[in-house]
């Protein structure tokens, strides 16, 4: 099927705008990327894992951070308050994996890093990007077909 958001316009316009207000809210755009990314790694959305990288790229990331978001636990790569974004992402992505999906803990130690201006940008951000993982993979957008 052709993308939904190309099927209904307006509701890309709709998006745009959500994602121009987390996208100015303070949060460094690097870690916006990397949540993005992460997120649709875990959702198998090659689609967005690909503009995503690239995207990424573009603005200046660095390859051993592209390839490494997949085990940020491990990898040296990262800040704390990236690594409180990426739990957050992880915890907020998958919903149904655990009664207590985001755990006081996450949600404390990102609120270490960020003040509730910024955890609203990452919350959006997160739900956003689940929105597009979800959009792509249920009708099957293929990488690269971005353009």
């Amino acid at each position: 099927m052709t993308n939904p958001v190309s099927v209904l316009p307006d509701s890309m316009k709709a998006i745009q705008s959500l994602m121009k207000s987390f996208q100015e809210a303070g949060v460094p755009s690097a870690t916006l990327h990397l949540s993005h990314l992460r997120a649709s790694q875990i959702n198998g959305c090659g689609f967005c894992v690909d503009l995503g990288a690239r995207q990424a790229k573009k603005e200046g990331e660095t390859d051993e951070r592209l390839f490494a978001v997949g085990a940020w636990r491990e990898a040296p790569y990262f800040t704390e308050a990236e690594r409180a974004a990426l739990a957050l992402t992880e915890a907020a992505t998958r919903l149904s994996d655990s009664a207590d999906p985001v755990p006081d803990e996450i949600w404390a130690e990102a609120a270490k890093h960020y003040d509730e201006t910024a955890l609203a940008a990452l919350v959006l951000s997160i739900a956003t990007t689940n929105l597009f993982n979800r959009i792509n993979v249920t009708t099957r957008q293929p990488a690269g077909s971005w353009g």
